[in-house]
């Protein structure tokens, strides 16, 4: 992008944005002109307009935008120390344009601090939103040269990117995305740090940072901030006590950036005019939109994150349950005294206790590993340690109780296996999913959705002990099953066959297995588009 000077029938300066040479691929060549389309569609005073388009005489496209001589959001009003209601004033116009783009049927896919640019007109301050460089059509085409996304490519940047957007498969991004990222950048705004630690995010691996992206939940922005080493600049930036700081942030705030941050897209401010309008909502005082998580929701969230420790209590009560019952029964058959009957009924309460105690124990890890920040070695190793020791303890005791039904013994032991494989005890997760897989083929059959979860357990547990071969058998088992029950194109049976291939690219000797499966994937995936759009994908 060069600044330039038009000459007639204005005089101006200008932005030119042209390809460089050498870079004139088809499918650069097909972004650049569905940008300058996306961009010609537009007319809002918070985009940058295209003023004309054409190519040179070597054929090499380009296009003429207004010049925004401006800096990132972010740095303008750190610069300008801008207090925090000033930036949520200048926030509102990002959000308009960015409804006037969705209305238009164009998904930016890559809003962030450098992509809003803001300069001043008459003396006062005008956001611009740029670089449509990557943005998607939602119900029209924007170039007719042939373009879509690659399967397996991630478009985006890491910091600021949807957790919808951080698949492998991108084909199910809609205008939701942006509002995710329209959080991210409230969030830095307010706070001066982006949700994940930046060192974390570029020092982890690739797939380890998707994971994150899509599962993680961020801290709040008021908490981000009061523990931030930071607070003093961050503070001074934003013209207010560090002390006060976090204290404006917490509540109404918190909730209007965790409302357009949720995982759940279907939680999320529909649109970003409805985003808009929550800010300004709390700039005039009135009652926002957005509010606390509620009691249940919380609990659903409580659970997912401790699926192992409610899944262990729920598992030793109804056996303590069953026990009670058959104590029953045989004292009533044997007629025993009943002083053996409240025995056991004690004994029962005793064990109960001693459950709930467990399970409080492992809920108060679970908030501790949730609240620690994980770059924090010396105080996630600790809580790491205390929460195998528990599910060590848990699982001996499921060994040793004898308990009937196989089904619920399969699906504890799968849960529980999961678990020591996230904390990295990787033979003792093989062992319990070996056990998992055999009872969930004898319960529910080798073609069932559990059956599948187990194998692709077992498969990565075999691969992290360094055992490939072993990986490699149960992958392509695993993947011959799917493409039977799912079908070869099914998203799952394609994540296990890109698995399969990540296994074969690691594993000597396996250089052209890991050819052979990445071109069965790229034909599913083409046979998949013809079949939808009924073109020849060349």
């Amino acid at each position: 992008v060069y600044m330039a000077e038009q000459k007639e029938p204005v005089k101006r300066r200008v932005a030119l944005k042209i390809i460089k040479p050498g870079m004139d691929t088809r499918q650069v060549i097909a972004r650049f002109e569905a940008e300058r389309q996306a961009l010609a569609m537009m007319d809002h005073p918070n985009i940058a307009k295209v003023l004309d388009a054409g190519a040179t005489e070597s054929g090499r496209p380009y296009f003429v935008m207004e010049l925004v001589n401006g800096l990132p959001v972010t740095q303008y009003c750190d610069e300008q120390h801008l207090t925090p209601a000033e930036r949520l004033e200048l926030f509102v116009p990002i959000c308009k344009a960015v409804q006037h783009a969705h209305q238009k049927g164009i998904i930016h896919r890559d809003l962030k601090p450098s992509n809003v640019l803001v300069a001043l007109y008459d003396g006062q301050a005008v956001p611009k939103v740029i670089d449509f460089g990557v943005a998607k059509a939602t119900s029209h085409t924007l170039t007719e040269k042939t373009m879509f996304t690659q399967l397996g490519q991630i478009v985006g940047t890491l910091e600021y990117m949807s957790p919808e957007q951080a698949q492998r498969n991108q084909l199910d991004v809609d205008t939701r995305s942006d509002i995710y990222s329209l959080g991210v950048v409230l969030y830095e705004l307010l706070t001066g740090e982006i949700p994940f630690d930046r060192k974390r995010l570029r020092s982890a691996a690739f797939d380890e940072v998707l994971r994150m992206i899509r599962e993680e939940d961020p801290s709040k922005p008021s908490t981000k901030v009061s523990n931030s080493q930071a607070l003093q600049s961050i503070a001074a930036n934003r013209r207010m006590e560090p002390s006060r700081l976090g204290k404006m942030i917490r509540g109404e705030l918190d909730w209007i950036v965790m409302r357009a941050m949720e995982k759940d897209r279907a939680r999320r401010y529909e649109t970003a005019s409805e985003f808009a309008e929550d800010v300004e909502n709390y700039l005039a005082g009135d009652a926002v939109e957005a509010c606390p998580p509620s009691a249940s929701y919380r609990l659903q969230k409580f659970v997912r994150r401790n699926v192992p420790a409610i899944a262990t209590a729920t598992f030793v009560a109804t056996a303590l349950v069953a026990g009670t019952a058959l104590s029953v029964w045989q004292s009533g058959v044997a007629r025993r005294a009943a002083a053996e009957a409240e025995f056991a009924r004690a004994e029962t309460q005793r064990r109960l206790s001693e459950v709930r105690q467990a399970n409080e124990m492992m809920g108060a890890i679970f908030e501790e590993l949730d609240v620690a920040e994980m770059s924090d070695e010396e105080r996630r190793r600790p809580l790491e340690t205390v929460l195998t020791e528990r599910l060590a303890s848990v699982l001996k005791n499921m060994e040793n109780a004898s308990f009937s039904d196989p089904k619920i013994l399969a699906d504890m032991q799968h849960r529980l296996a999961s678990s020591l494989y996230l904390v990295r005890q990787y033979e003792e997760s093989v062992a319990l999913a070996q056990k998992a897989l055999a009872g969930r083929r004898a319960t529910m059959g080798t073609d069932h959705a559990d059956t599948f979860a187990t194998m692709k357990l077992l498969g990565w547990g075999y691969y992290s002990t360094r055992r490939p071969r072993l990986a490699i058998e149960v992958f392509e088992e695993l993947l011959g099953l799917e493409v039977t029950k799912l079908g070869p194109a099914h998203l799952e049976t394609c994540q296990t066959r890109d698995e399969l291939a990540h296994v074969y690219r690691n594993t000597k000797g396996e250089g052209e297995s890991e050819i052979r499966i990445l071109e069965q994937q790229i034909e599913v995936a083409s046979q998949e588009y013809e079949a939808k759009h009924q073109v020849v994908v060349h």
